[in-house]
């Protein structure tokens, strides 16, 4: 039996995972994931999940960053 991994993620860091295997899943079911570029498509959902985190973080002023918080 494996061992199990656990992880100790910042909320930041969970929430681009979690955006990152929901992205991963969509490839999964329109059939684009294979043995062959499996790594390719986890990288990708891991760039965009960044990408897309970067630009909510750059656009959504919350309210702890204006002081209403």
């Amino acid at each position: 039996m494996r061992p199990e991994t656990f992880f100790r993620f910042q909320h930041s860091e969970g929430v681009v995972a979690e955006m990152a295997s929901r992205l991963l899943a969509a490839y999964i079911v329109a059939g684009q994931l294979n043995q062959s570029n499996e790594e390719e498509l986890i990288e990708k959902s891991l760039s965009l999940a960044i990408r897309l985190a970067q630009k909510a973080d750059r656009l959504i002023e919350s309210d702890d960053e204006n002081g209403e918080g």
